[in-house]
């Protein structure tokens, strides 16, 4: 390349330069890695781990269990009662 054709484009090519770090084109590893904690932590505080959505499910389980044991309870008392 000749001096006048550096010349022509340098500006053009000074303004893309400029543009690509105005909007973040090329980051850093470091500007990930920070972008992914903050991802990371904005997604644990919105959404359940698979261990806390079963172990919920469980605790669910166990109390359909105790109400359909007092359910059972109510009905045979009211069914004693009703036969004597």
């Amino acid at each position: 390349m000749d001096k006048e054709t550096i010349q022509k484009y340098a500006p053009t090519i000074l303004v893309i330069i400029a543009l690509f770090f105005q909007y973040n084109v090329f980051v850093t590893p470091q500007q990930l890695e920070v972008k992914h904690r903050e991802i990371l932590e904005e997604i644990s505080m919105k959404y359940a781990t698979k261990e806390q959505n079963s172990a919920m499910k469980e605790q669910l389980s166990d109390m359909q269990k105790k109400v359909d044991k007092i359910y059972e309870v109510i009905i045979n008392e009211r069914a004693n009662y009703e036969f004597n």
